[in-house]
């Protein structure tokens, strides 16, 4: 049984209270491995590396940053099997997604903050006769990073590459649940030559480690993406000691689909947007609203694809599903589903845990699936499911698919459906979400703004939002 260690001042060290949690296999629901139960001890331990790490990296100029970052990016790039294995095993996901998807996209992230760098420039103001403003935006100095077990790598380096290429010292807490990819990130940032102290991996659960970078005096930033509660205590924890704070929260994405639309783009889209690695993004449509006219062939069309999915182990070629990501969010996506039977639902497909032979028999595998029959502000159409689980309702009006899409708590994403280019600039106005996909689903240009609306989280990251997150402006004036 291997153990994970916290990667603390350039180096592997154990938690300083000797004490290890159970890392669990989704796929067969075994015990793999054990990693740090770290607390504050280890906080104050890599607070205190990165101190002496800030000088160093926040004073190399941008083009050193960028090599080291751009090595950093092809490390991870030439050990691409063994990221995504990592990741597959500790997530439970395909192995086909892991390396078509997440493993490929932390590479994309740090290559993209390497180079983006280089190109951030500070603004200047000029006044007739008076003078002149500029700008400039220097390190804020230590950064926390936590991210969540869906996208592991994708998100943690999300996080951490604008933060270290801003010239940010940063104290990174992957979620316990999916620990391996960040664990091995360690070794890639060693081998890149990153300056020990600059980057502190360390595990561990929320209330132990997380809460403890959260309150951390000298850790000036806190980017996180997870649950909306959580974020809620981070705000009141964080904000009353000024910090700045970005916060990527949760959602409940409304897919709304007009008569108008390709119908066979649509659906193969849909598919996709709905299940994508068991429903656990953020971003996948949960709530599916149809025009009325088109109901009934897209209800036939899409059960009849998806009651032909596959959920099998992460490593079968032909898996289109694997595990969800632990018991006890098995648990709570099957509570949905009978919630959803009690509000009124009928389950079309799906809705009963899938149970595979040996080795994985006790794996944490769910149906994908289908409900419809329920009011849109019923407890399942608003509450967060983050499973492989969709409902489909039936609208009659753009007026009627507008109230329904926006109204819940949450506003990260939406998919809009049409041909009609004056009806998809005027709903994707109208619908309350930071980010709208027309025709489309999860196409991402890492330049452009990430982020939600209400429920779904404060602040923007991702290209001159990441950068300026993780930076402070000073405007200095030059009178004439």
């Amino acid at each position: 049984m291997e153990k994970l260690h916290n990667f603390i001042n350039g180096a592997y060290l154990e938690p300083k209270s000797g004490e290890y949690i159970d890392n669990y296999e989704p796929a067969t629901g075994q015990i793999y491995s054990w990693i740090p139960d770290s607390d504050s001890d280890d906080v104050e331990l890599a607070v205190e590396a990165a101190e002496k790490a800030f000088p160093i990296w926040s004073a190399m100029s941008v083009e050193e940053r960028s090599k080291i970052l751009v090595k950093l990016s092809e490390g991870i790039d030439k050990r691409m099997d063994e990221f995504v294995a990592a990741e597959s095993k500790d997530n439970g996901k395909p192995i086909t997604l892991a390396r078509h998807v997440d493993i490929p996209r932390a590479v994309s992230n740090f290559h993209f903050f390497a180079t983006a760098i280089l190109h951030f420039a500070s603004e200047s103001h000029y006044m007739e006769g008076v003078g002149v403003n500029y700008t400039t935006r220097k390190p804020i100095g230590i950064v926390g990073c936590i991210s969540p077990w869906n996208l592991p790598l994708y998100l943690f380096s999300w996080k951490i590459a604008p933060a270290l290429a801003a010239g940010n010292c940063v104290i990174a807490k992957p979620s316990e649940i999916t620990p391996y990819t960040a664990y091995l990130l360690g070794k890639v940032a060693q081998e890149a030559g990153l300056p020990n102290g600059v980057l502190n991996i360390l595990h561990g659960t929320g209330p132990k480690v997380g809460d403890a970078i959260v309150k951390h005096p000298k850790i000036k930033a806190i980017s996180f993406t997870g649950g909306t509660k959580t974020g809620e205590y981070i705000a009141r924890t964080a904000g009353p000691m000024f910090k700045k704070l970005s916060l990527e929260l949760g959602g409940k994405n409304p897919n709304i689909i007009f008569s108008d639309c390709d119908f066979e783009d649509m659906l193969s889209t849909t598919i996709r947007s709905s299940f994508a690695n068991q429903g656990q993004i953020c971003l996948c449509g949960s709530r599916i609203f149809v025009e009325k006219s088109i109901y009934p062939r897209f209800k036939e069309a899409f059960v009849e694809k998806i009651s032909k999915s596959k959920v099998s182990f992460p490593e079968d070629p032909k898996a289109n599903l694997g595990a969800v990501v632990s018991e006890p969010h098995m648990e709570k996506i099957l509570s949905y589903i009978e919630l959803a039977k009690q509000e009124g639902g009928t389950i079309l497909t799906g809705g009963k845990r899938v149970h595979l032979d040996a080795p994985h028999d006790k794996g944490y595998y769910i149906e994908p699936t289908i409900i419809e029959g329920l009011s849109f502000d019923c407890r399942t159409n608003q509450e967060e499911i983050f499973g492989p689980v969709v409902t489909i309702t039936p609208f009659e009006t753009e007026e009627e698919a507008l109230m329904m899409a926006n109204s819940t708590q949450y506003g990260l994403a939406g998919t809009i459906w049409t041909s009609d280019l004056k009806r998809a600039h005027r709903v994707a106005d109208q619908l309350q979400s930071g980010i709208v996909w027309i025709n489309s689903w999860l196409v991402r240009d890492l330049r452009t703004p990430f982020g939600g609306l209400k429920a779904s989280g404060v602040g923007r990251e991702g290209g001159w939002e990441a950068l300026r997150f993780f930076t402070e402006a000073k405007n200095i004036f030059i009178k004439y």
